[in-house]
């Protein structure tokens, strides 16, 4: 269970620490209609609003990030409080943290170019993920990639000749 949820203020609720604790188990972003259909399938007695409420708290407190779909859904993750981007699937929502030193220099000397002060800014990249292309036989010769296993894991490398 994450640990941060019982940070001061506001008052940590049944509620909340169920939303909190389903959010880290999961590696992709859901919207929060997933997120109270998954509560309510583990026995949890939660109404949507209230999902949608704490969701918003939690991105405010910096505990889950909000990512806005194409059709304006949001779809939320549990996420580390230091500054960070997410790389994140197309197809299937597998999201993982990732960092880019040379996009927060891009982002600093930009606004100071332009004289901008107290400059924040988010960065989602987006692609397909291994498993995605793997079950995709098709695109992968498209790709040039071919397929590894090393330690049961799947990886990819370019085609060779």
């Amino acid at each position: 269970m994450p640990a941060r949820i019982g940070d001061p203020s506001p008052r940590t609720t049944r509620q909340r620490l169920a939303i909190a604790q389903l959010l880290s188990e999961l590696s992709d972003f859901r919207s929060a209609q997933e997120i109270h259909a998954a509560l309510c399938a583990r026995g949890q007695s939660i109404g949507l609003a209230t999902v949608y409420r704490n969701l918003a708290l939690m991105a405010q407190m910096g505990d889950a990030d909000v990512l806005n779909r194409k059709g304006g859904e949001a779809e939320y993750v549990w996420c580390s409080r230091r500054h960070h981007h997410h790389l994140v699937c197309r197809r299937c929502g597998h999201a993982i943290e990732i960092s880019g030193p040379a996009v927060e220099g891009w982002a600093e000397e930009s606004a100071r170019r332009h004289g901008y002060i107290e400059v924040t800014h988010t960065l989602e990249v987006y692609g397909l993920c291994p498993d995605c292309v793997a079950a995709d036989p098709d695109r992968c010769p498209a790709l040039g990639l071919s397929d590894l296993r090393c330690n049961g894991q799947l990886a990819f490398r370019p085609s060779e000749g």
